[in-house]
């Protein structure tokens, strides 16, 4: 279960097909294979990291980006008005799957509340 996150290096590396919605130097966003909603689209740091634990002094901006750039997508895919999710899950409790910083941009239909 540690090497899944290859997937999502070879995603970034455009060694297995993916629709990319959005990629900069920094991060790379594309749809979800298996999605959860209309719009599900994972955005992911370009660099490896982990999980959510590993955000530090030195990567932090790359963290602030991706949340930037997902609210950049759900305003192009206009489910900014109507309300949208952004989620991320960090290690196995958290329902992290992929072991790959990401996070999930859902919306396009009414979504559950969590808690």
């Amino acid at each position: 279960m540690k090497n899944n996150h290859l997937i999502f290096k070879k995603i970034i590396k455009k060694e297995i097909p993916a629709k990319i919605i959005y990629e900069d130097k920094l991060i790379t966003a594309f749809e979800d294979i298996k999605p959860k909603a209309p719009v599900h689209i994972l955005i992911i740091p370009n660099i490896f990291i982990e999980t959510s634990n590993e955000i530090n002094k030195k990567n932090k901006y790359i963290f602030s980006h991706m949340f930037y750039i997902a609210i950049k997508i759900a305003k192009k895919k206009k489910i900014s008005q109507d309300g949208y999710k952004i989620i991320l899950n960090c290690n196995k409790n958290g329902g992290q799957e992929i072991n790959y910083l990401h996070i999930h941009l859902l919306g396009g239909k009414k979504l559950k509340a969590l808690y």
